[in-house]
Parts: C-alpha cells; structure tokens; sequence
C-alpha cells in the first residue's frame, strides 16, 4: 500500500470524478485532505466519503492548510472543464475559461504550495489525459490545454528537481466520470460514445476511476522516488494505438 499515512494532500477538482476518486483513495490510505471542487453540494458529498473512509471533513486551500496541518506533502492538481468544439465553432470566452481552469489555476496554485513543498520535499500530481499526448477532433481549447499541462509537468519537474520535489502527471484515456457529457454530448450519445470506446482501447474497455486514483496515489508515495517528469498512461493502451476518435 503506497505510505500517504498522515501526508496533508490538497486536491482541487475533488467534488466529483477522479478527484472525488483521489480524495476518498487518499483518505483511506491515512492522509489529511484539504479539498475544492465548483459544485458545493458535490463537495460536501466527497467530504462525507472522506469521513467514511476514516479520515475528519476538512476543505480548505494553501493558507488554511498550513494554519490547520502545519505543512504540505502533495499537491494533485486535478480541476478540469471541457466543451465539444473546434477551430470553426470555438467560443473565445469558452476558450479562455478552459485555459483559466484546466493551466493557468495549476501554474497559480503549484507556484503557492511551492514553497510548503519544499520543507517537506513533497510530490505533485498533475491530472492531464492521453488528449494531451494524442490529437482528436472536435475538443480543441482541451486538447490544447492538456497539451501544455504535460509540457508544464515536465518542465517544472525539472526546475524542482534540486528541491527533491517530484512532478508528474497521469494520462487517462476514457474514465467513467461523466466529463463527457459535461462537454455536451446528450445521454444518447454519450452511451454509444462508451460504446464505441471499447474499441479504441486495447483492453477493450473504459476506465474506473479507481483504477486512476490508485495511480495517483503510486506517484505521490515513496513507491515512485525515482519516478519525476514523468506522463504516465492509465488508458488501457489507448496511447499506443494508431485507431480514430
């Protein structure tokens, strides 16, 4: 079991899906949570879980972790939107609110809890997907965003590198979190959308999102010490594969 035992973690993106995921993961694993998410009722639900699984409801960011635990050992930079469009049909103001969540919150929160993981030689997991590795039509402002959220990862795995401070991301190909049809796709055709993903997944099947927190939570532990700028694929071998959208 990877050793988060007592390590105060803040996870953005926790009120539903994989962060949700990461947070109860985390939780039962022993760590101290320090959780956001937009949908307040979501969030209190995550809460909740978290308690469930052991550990006491706490959500709060940078300043107030410290206050309350003293320190920050990992940072999991999961907070994410998409919108089906493409070059023709991109909304700008869509554009820059993808940019703002998806990079720009990561760069801004990541630049806060440096200094915090540096006393404590901390970790960061960035949650990224293989549309940051791989092109596909029709998610373009996403595509882009995920794009430069891997070449962040490395870049300031890196620059922390002297720090002891680990930088990585996961990749995941399709998961069963709903994000698609928060981009837009109606029920019917998010359905024949997890239809049609069996076949661009060599394993032949979609994701958990456990099976992506539980990946998380490998590169946040002492198990991946020597694992840093790394993008790591929990895509069921959808990256390596040569087949359509």
């Amino acid at each position: 079991m990877p050793d988060l035992k007592g390590k105060v973690t803040i996870i953005t993106g926790a009120s539903s899906g994989i962060g949700k995921g990461t947070a109860v993961e985390f939780a039962q694993l022993g760590a101290h949570l320090a959780l956001t998410g937009r949908n307040q009722e979501n969030l209190q639900a995550t809460a909740r879980a978290c308690v469930e699984a052991g550990i006491p409801e706490d959500k709060v960011l940078v300043e107030q972790t410290v206050q309350k635990f003293g320190r920050i050992d990992v940072l999991v930079n999961n907070a994410a939107i998409g919108k089906i469009s493409t070059i023709e049909t991109t909304d700008m103001a869509d554009y820059d609110r993808t940019m703002d969540v998806n990079l720009r919150s990561v760069v801004v929160l990541t630049q806060l809890c440096v200094p915090h993981l540096t006393k404590t030689q901390g970790t960061i997991v960035n949650v990224s997907s293989v549309n940051g590795t791989r092109a596909f039509p029709g998610l373009l402002a996403y595509n882009m965003s995920k794009s430069a959220l891997d070449q962040f990862t490395r870049c300031v795995a890196l620059e922390l590198a002297s720090k002891q401070i680990r930088v990585n991301s996961v990749n995941p190909g399709v998961i069963l979190t709903g994000i698609q049809k928060r981009a837009g796709l109606s029920e019917e055709q998010y359905v024949k959308f997890l239809e049609h993903s069996k076949s661009t997944h060599a394993l032949g099947r979609v994701g958990e999102v456990s099976e992506v927190a539980k990946t998380i939570a490998f590169l946040a532990s002492s198990d991946a010490s020597f694992i840093t700028g790394a993008q790591v694929p929990v895509d069921g071998g959808r990256h390596a594969m040569c087949t359509g959208f």
